[in-house]
């Protein structure tokens, strides 16, 4: 930890409680705070207060434009991929309260195999059972391979998966190893840009306020498609939700296209499919379980409630980036890759190149 004074340790405890209080920071203040937090220029004592009491007591979408700006300009390394087309990313922030089947990595898996480049983030478990990195790593992806290496099957492969660990500097990663509760972090890390390609995103959300912050910040920040869902489980209540498109009730969606916000809610007839009971895409109790009914699905378990989990939101990620009119026509698309073996031949590819 760098070196602080009784001044700024002072100041810093100061801000935990007006923040404790009630007080809202501007995008400034917040940018400055966790700029300390990410650099370590606090005691880990002051970090943990902090980040539990902001997010206690909800960070404003202008707080959360400061958390993006600190990670983006203090944490994130970049590379731009010579690639064709809109390059899209599919994550969620985690936390969600119903857990399931890890879903956006086996989605990016299957969406790239639709010819839609994806440069998809992820970082370890934080509430579940398992994050994208216990998923990809159990698959055979070397999650200490160098961004060189993730640019290079973005480019070749259309796929490629980045890790908190190899793209955030010091910070959210340093902090990551040992946090278990949910942070500011979770909202706005999703949300960071490693390839700076990247111009569209499917992000899924841990509540449906939340959606509206995310699609708020990424309005702000200059992206020019996004789709956030928080999906619902039929005959549960709506706050026990999941950080994606649901095939087991209707999903909240706010959509920004053209400058402008939208929010509506679809159904999984919407994608062409039957309502599916939560136990069918419920997580196990344990990361490998979770990776092997991955590896199940992507190998000829085509007609598991689990394919329409990772279809329905590889649809999204055709939709928000043009490739497809409608969510139905993304989902047929998604469909074929699948059952073709190109969405398994694209895990073999992203293993081999990321190794």
């Amino acid at each position: 930890m760098t070196l602080v004074t009784e001044e700024k340790l002072r100041e810093f405890g100061q801000l935990i409680c007006k923040v404790a209080a009630g007080k809202t920071m501007t995008r400034e203040e917040s940018c400055e705070a966790y700029r300390q937090i990410i650099l370590n220029e606090q005691p880990e004592l002051q970090q943990g207060a902090f980040l539990i009491v902001h997010i206690a007591r909800k960070p404003t979408t202008e707080e959360l434009s400061g958390v993006w700006d600190a990670l983006d300009k203090f944490d994130t390394e970049k590379f731009t991929a010579n690639v064709k087309g809109t390059v899209c990313d599919i994550v969620g922030t985690g936390s969600d309260a119903m857990k399931t089947v890890n879903a956006s990595s086996p989605a990016a898996l299957i969406a790239s195999a639709c010819g839609v480049p994806i440069a998809k983030k992820g970082a370890k478990k934080v509430t579940g059972v398992s994050g994208a990195s216990e998923i990809f790593e159990i698959l055979g992806v070397n999650l200490s391979s160098p961004m060189s290496k993730a640019k290079q099957s973005l480019e070749k492969y259309n796929i490629c998966y980045l890790p908190g660990e190899i793209f955030l500097k010091s910070g959210w990663a340093r902090l990551i190893q040992y946090m278990r509760f949910t942070s500011a972090f979770n909202i706005v890390g999703p949300l960071t840009m490693p390839c700076a390609n990247t111009s569209c995103m499917v992000i899924g959300a841990y509540a449906p306020q939340v959606c509206d912050q995310l699609i708020a910040i990424l309005k702000e920040i200059g992206v020019s498609r996004a789709v956030a869902p928080y999906g619902m489980v039929k005959g549960h209540d709506a706050d026990l939700g999941i950080d994606e498109f649901s095939p087991c009730g209707p999903t909240r969606v706010v959509e920004l296209k053209n400058n402008k916000i939208q929010t509506y809610t679809v159904q999984p007839e919407d994608f062409g499919i039957k309502t599916h009971i939560t136990f069918d895409v419920a997580s196990y109790n344990k990361a490998y379980d979770n990776a092997v009914a991955i590896k199940r699905v992507l190998s000829g378990e085509y007609t598991h409630p689990l394919a329409d989990l990772f279809c329905m939101n590889a649809a999204a990620a055709l939709y928000v980036s043009d490739t497809s009119t409608s969510y139905k026509d993304g989902m047929e698309r998604a469909r074929e890759a699948l059952s073709s073996g190109k969405a398994l031949l694209q895990l073999s590819h992203l293993a081999e190149q990321q190794a």
